[in-house]
């Protein structure tokens, strides 16, 4: 079998958190450079439990703490030109603790913004993965193959 060589698939875990519902998305792009925007989440360290990854990830991206509950989405992101594939896994969470404060500031100043989307909105919006909105409002569980990556 040929296999073209490669850095390893990146692993991450992001988090669908519905509010009044609206969907909490971020811009987690340093300085603002893209007006992208997806669900709180990121990669995923090695030796800690999906769930673990999720809690810590969303908790620097939004100061919010969050019950995990089950997957519902699998989503991969690939770009050949440079040499990139991630595999998200989203999962549904729930609000323990926190609130969406305007005086909140991303602690490594990745996320430049995050804002609560009632779906009437998001067509408004620039987000990824593409299924993102059926996936929140309307349940289920999904796969994405292979889904383009953009800035």
């Amino acid at each position: 079998m040929s296999r073209t060589s490669s850095r390893p698939i990146r692993m991450a875990v992001r988090g669908i958190l519905m509010i009044d519902d609206r969907l909490l998305l971020v811009n987690a792009w340093p300085e603002g450079k893209s007006d992208l925007m997806c669900v709180p989440g990121g990669g995923a360290d090695a030796h800690s439990s999906l769930e673990d990854n999720l809690k810590r990830e969303f908790h620097e991206e939004t100061g919010l703490e969050i019950a995990v509950g089950a997957p519902c989405l699998v989503n991969e992101f690939h770009d050949r030109k440079r040499n990139f594939h991630q595999v998200d896994i989203y999962f549904r969470v729930t609000l323990v603790s926190g609130d969406l404060s305007q005086d909140w500031k991303d602690p490594e100043g990745i996320v430049t913004h995050r804002r609560l989307v009632a779906r009437e909105e998001m067509a408004h919006v620039r987000v990824k993965p593409d299924s993102l909105e059926r996936i929140a409002w309307e349940g289920g569980v999904h796969y994405d193959a292979l889904e383009p990556a953009i800035l």
